[in-house]
Order: C-alpha cells, then sequence, then structure tokens
C-alpha cells in the first residue's frame, strides 16, 4: 500500500465541526479529507433549527444545562452539559463575526426559538429554517480563504493507520463510483470529524453518505464507543418517499403547529404535559404508534402560520412544493426517521478518543452531553464547543511547522460497494433496531448483520457500516431497560435513579454477536 507522509494534521470530515476545528488550528497546516465538494453531503449544512445558546437576558447557561440533563434522561454528564452551554453565546458571537446572517429582531437582538424540551426560546436560527447551510457557507468562505488549510475533495478515510500502538495517519480512497486502491496518508495528528450514523437506516433525514462508516473505523482499531444504543429518531420528517426524508423542523411546532391524525385526533395533549413540544423520544414513539396503528400522522402548519411559512422556513416550503404538498392549505404526513446518534466515540473532556493521537468532535463523538436523548440544537452546539476544544488540544501536542500541498494520485483497486447489501442493511437496522425494540428483534439483527459483514467482507467501507451497526444493536440488547430515546417493548420500565452510560468495544461486541449466532445454529 502506498504511504504519503505530511506533517499537516489530518481531519476528517467537512462539516461544521471539521471546518471550525481546522479554522481555529490555523496557521497550523491542515489537510481535511472530503468525500463530497465542501457544503455538499455534510449533516451539518441539513440542520434546520439551529444553535441552541442562552443569547436572551431573561435565559441562563445553567437552564440551558439544566434543560440538557432533563432531557437526557439521567445518562448526561453534568460537567460536560455545563462546559458546552457556558461556552455557547461565545461561539454565536464568534460564527456572527465569521460572517453567519443570524435573524435579528428590528433592535438587532438575535431572533430564537423554542424547540421540544426547551425551557425557553433560545434556538438561533437564519431564515427560519437555514442555519446549518448558512453557518456552513460563512466557515467554507473563511477556509477557502486560509492558505494554512488543503481540502481533499473526493476522498474517505477507510481505516486508522496505527504505529506501535499509536493513531499515525489514516487510510484512504477516492470516493467516486469504481472507489481506488487504498492509500495511507500519515500526519501530525487526526481528528474524526466525519458524522453520524443515521443512514444506517432506510428511513433517515441524514445526507446518503453518512453511514456510521467513522464510528467504524474508529472502532476497528480498537477505540472504546460509548452510548451506542442511543439513536435519535426525529419525529417530524416528512413521509412522502423520498431517501433521505426532508424534515420538518422542530421550530413549526415552537411556532405553534399541532400533530394530529387522518382521523383529525390531536394525539399528544394525552401523552405529555407538553404536547407537541414534549421531548423527542416521546414525541417520536407517539408518531410511531400511529403509523403502526395505520393513522397516518401529520404536521399541521395552517392555523399558525398560513402562507407564511413559505417565507418563514424555505426549506420545509421546497420540500412541500416538490411533493405537491401546500401546507399552507393541507397539512404536512410525517413520520419518524433517524436523524442524530448520541452514541459514538467515547471521548474525554478534551476531545480525546482511548486510542493516542487520536481527537473526536462532532456527531461521530460521544462526549456524555447528550445522554439518552439529545436536547433539540445542542448538535451543532456540541460540535463548535469540542471542535474549538480539539484543536486547542491538537495545537498543544502538535509544534507548529510547514507543509508542502499533499499530492495523490489514486489507482484502481478495490470491490466497490454493494448496493443491495447496504440497502437490506438498512432495512435490518430500521425493522429491529429502530423506534421500539426487544430481545427477538435486536439478535434476527445481529444474525443478518453478521451474514451481509461475511458475504461482503472484502469491501472496507461497509465493514465499517456493519462495525457501527454491530455496536448499535448489541448495547441496545445489553440495555434491559427503556430509557430516553433506547425504547425496549420488552423492558418498559427504566431503572431507578440516574442511568449508566455504556461503554464496548468492538471485539467485545463481536463476541457477543458470535454467541448469539451460534445459539441460532
Amino acid at each position: 500500500m502506498k504511504i504519503i507522509q505530511t506533517d499537516r494534521i489530518i481531519i476528517v470530515g467537512a462539516g461544521l465541526g471539521a471546518l471550525y476545528a481546522a479554522l481555529k488550528l490555523a496557521p497550523r497546516p491542515v489537510v481535511m479529507i472530503s468525500p463530497e465538494r465542501l457544503g455538499e453531503g455534510a449533516s451539518s449544512a441539513w440542520a434546520q433549527g439551529g444553535v441552541a445558546a442562552a443569547m436572551d437576558a431573561a435565559d441562563s447557561a445553567q437552564s440551558h444545562a439544566s434543560d440538557t440533563v432533563k432531557a437526557g434522561d439521567g445518562t448526561v454528564d453534568q460537567d460536560i452539559a455545563d462546559l458546552v452551554t457556558q461556552d455557547a453565546r461565545t461561539h454565536i458571537l464568534n460564527l456572527t463575526a465569521l460572517g453567519t446572517p443570524f435573524d435579528r429582531t428590528k433592535s438587532g437582538d438575535y431572533v430564537m426559538s423554542r424547540e421540544a424540551a426547551h425551557s425557553f426560546a433560545r434556538v438561533v436560527r437564519v431564515k427560519g429554517d437555514q442555519a446549518g447551510a448558512e453557518i456552513m457557507a460563512a466557515l467554507i468562505e473563511r477556509v477557502r480563504e486560509t492558505p494554512s488549510i488543503q481540502v481533499l475533495e473526493g476522498t474517505m478515510a477507510l481505516d486508522l493507520d496505527m504505529t506501535d500502538g499509536r493513531v499515525s495517519g489514516i487510510v484512504l480512497q477516492s470516493t467516486d463510483a469504481a472507489r481506488s486502491a487504498p492509500v495511507i496518508l500519515r500526519g501530525s495528528a487526526v481528528l474524526l470529524a466525519g458524522g453520524g450514523s443515521g443512514g444506517l437506516y432506510a428511513l433517515t433525514t441524514n445526507p446518503p453518505r453518512i453511514r456510521g462508516q467513522v464510528i467504524g473505523l474508529a472502532a476497528r482499531a480498537g477505540a472504546i464507543i460509548a452510548d451506542a444504543e442511543f439513536v435519535q429518531f426525529h419525529p417530524t420528517a416528512m413521509d412522502v418517499g423520498e431517501d433521505p426524508a426532508p424534515l420538518a423542523t422542530e421550530a413549526l411546532r415552537g411556532e405553534g403547529a399541532i400533530l394530529t391524525n387522518d382521523h383529525g385526533e390531536r394525539f399528544m395533549q394525552a401523552l405529555h404535559p407538553d404536547a407537541e413540544l414534549a421531548p423527542r423520544d416521546i414525541v417520536a414513539r407517539a408518531i410511531f404508534a400511529q403509523t403502526q396503528a395505520g393513522r397516518r400522522p401529520v404536521l399541521d402548519t395552517r392555523d399558525v402560520l398560513g402562507e407564511g411559512i413559505k417565507t418563514q422556513y424555505p426549506a420545509v416550503a421546497e420540500a412541500c412544493a416538490r411533493n405537491r404538498i401546500d401546507p399552507a392549505i393541507e397539512p404536512i404526513p410525517v413520520a419518524a426517521a433517524a436523524h442524530y446518534h448520541m452514541g459514538g466515540i467515547a471521548t474525554d473532556t478534551e476531545g480525546r478518543a482511548s486510542l493516542d493521537n487520536l481527537w473526536v468532535c462532532g456527531e461521530a463523538s460521544s462526549t456524555g452531553l447528550h445522554g439518552a436523548n439529545r436536547l433539540a440544537s445542542n448538535g451543532l452546539l456540541e460540535a463548535l464547543v469540542f471542535a474549538r476544544i480539539c484543536a486547542e488540544g491538537i495545537a498543544q501536542s502538535v509544534p507548529e511547522t510547514p507543509a508542502s500541498p499533499i499530492e495523490i494520485t489514486f489507482e484502481e483497486g478495490e470491490t466497490p460497494l454493494d448496493p443491495e447489501a447496504v440497502s437490506q442493511l438498512r432495512q435490518t437496522m430500521t425493522a429491529h433496531v429502530g423506534v421500539v425494540r426487544d430481545a427477538t428483534g435486536l439478535k434476527a439483527a445481529l444474525r443478518k448483520i453478521a451474514a451481509l459483514e461475511a458475504a461482503n467482507k472484502a469491501n472496507v467501507s461497509f465493514l465499517n457500516m456493519t462495525a457501527t451497526a454491530t455496536l448499535i444493536a448489541v448495547s441496545a440488547l445489553n440495555r434491559e431497560e427503556s430509557r430516553g430515546a433506547h425504547c425496549r417493548s420488552d423492558f418498559p420500565d427504566t431503572f431507578s435513579g440516574d442511568g449508566q452510560r455504556s461503554k464496548l468495544t468492538l471485539s467485545e461486541a463481536l463476541a457477543m454477536r458470535s454467541h448469539i449466532c451460534k445459539e441460532a445454529s
């Protein structure tokens, strides 16, 4: 395998965390591994709601932290919640200085939206539902202007390169359909910021390439994975047959939009005091139950927004128009879809993984902020806070030295990814490791994942997907309670007191999967 040596810091990913960290590391030389053109294919760019931050004088970081802990259902790390929420205001001001056009009132204050499980309107937004795309655009412009940052577009990471038990680089290949032979790229440090796992599910709001590969490649190298069972399902993905499913942002419910079924019944009021603004896991299970009962759930914005939805929420309006829905005169059909992975590569307060010389930020990480259920719009916030923390830690560990641009010529090589195998994996995860789970289904999923893995072991990218899928399913099987986004129909109760975070290595998960497969043979 060809080896390329560089003094650049390697950042895997091109979303919010990756871009922000690259800027924070300047003038230290950085190379970003971006599967798509910058701004395309990253979950951050698809984020509609905004960034949660206590910007109002009547609000506080302490209140924000309290809401985060409450939503996380007993497994949030209080110290991390305090750290992130106290830092939030600084990052909003920094993004503003970098050119993000946050919505403002006539008096110049930030426009704040209230979203589920927040006790205060504290979600800073851009053009209604354009926060992710607009923040990304501002950061991309700055990245393009920064000479110390090189972006390798059309490349993806397959493996971590290890030298004497230490992460020394990555194995990468091109992302075109033919897939190139892998190349080893060795650098001064590695930061993983490559997204979550939502695309492992057949119904998801995540971009097509976000299928747990970054978590999987770290797990295959031996990294400890935390809270893998906690996958958040967004309750109001548009049920219009698109893959990925367009999102009807939670801010619509913050405006007063209601959920009803095809009988016109408003079902959330009987389930939670906050009704449509209950924590996401509760609303998602209610939507799922309506769907399972054959009662098509819908989001009704007509009374509260009318024609205004078309100008105030352009992404929602565009998705509706594509699917011949006029939200001013008819409700929007919705379904619960895999949206955000609270679990990921376990990190400490400095963003370090369990493997030496490896940092992680964004959805690929598990910092302890989200617990069993992420508070709305805390995802982008966490990416910002830990991108800065990781950048500062790397800067302290890596000397500031110049580095030449990297030149890579890829050669033909690896077995192309089998789209049918990916489809079967996604269907398996949705059917058996989805909104509601039980032991029978989880074991069936693990057997199917093992069979798919055995039939496709020549493709490393697919092995990264099955590694993450295995970790999610095993962790879900191990947690014999229902907590937050993890719902077991065979263990519907929640253990008393604070919950325990789960930690698992891939070798431990594979041993359990092997045992389950042998039981069935």
